[in-house]
């Protein structure tokens, strides 16, 4: 069965608009790595190393560092908490090849769940103004340029992986 994507609806709320969007964008790149095994899991185009299991990966990461460790100052935990970046700053991408496909969906799909609690944890204390716990740059970022952080980072890595599956098995308009 497909993966059902929803878009967002075209006159609401701030929130809503934001969360349409980014559910719209977690939904598009589940879907264009659906269907596909292991070995097509990490195809890569050109001089690229941009791989569908990769992004699966590096977007779970992404959610777990955004709303837990950046927006509620957590410390990374599951998969993440014993991490080596300074041996490999792209870990998740490169880890990727040990998960199988049913793993890396499993796995971004129980982090978005997390993401979505952190999420509501957050709006029911502050809003979309409320500031994260720790800074990026020396700044705290708002909720809300989290969450168009969040639609920017999806949007960027589902052109990416459009390109990617075209090439694995010419599927377009996933």
């Amino acid at each position: 069965m497909a993966i059902q994507r929803t878009d967002p609806p075209v006159a609401a709320d701030e929130l809503t608009t934001l969360r349409g969007f980014l559910d719209l964008f977690r939904a598009t790149l589940r879907r264009q790595a659906e269907g596909l095994d292991a070995e097509q899991l990490t195809r890569t185009v050109g001089r690229s190393d941009l791989a569908l299991g990769g992004m699966l990966k590096h977007l779970t990461f992404v959610e777990h560092w955004w709303f837990e460790v950046m927006l509620h100052g957590r410390e990374p935990s599951g998969i993440w908490a014993d991490v080596d970046w300074d041996a490999d700053e792209d870990w998740d991408w490169h880890s990727a090849v040990h998960d199988s496909p049913a793993e890396l969906d499993a796995m971004l799909v129980e982090q978005v769940a997390a993401s979505d609690a952190a999420l509501e944890e957050a709006l029911a204390d502050g809003g979309l103004d409320r500031l994260a716990v720790r800074s990026r740059h020396g700044e705290q970022c708002s909720l809300r340029w989290i969450l168009v952080h969040m639609v920017e980072e999806y949007a960027r890595h589902c052109g990416h992986a459009d390109l990617v599956r075209e090439s694995i098995d010419g599927a377009r308009d996933l």
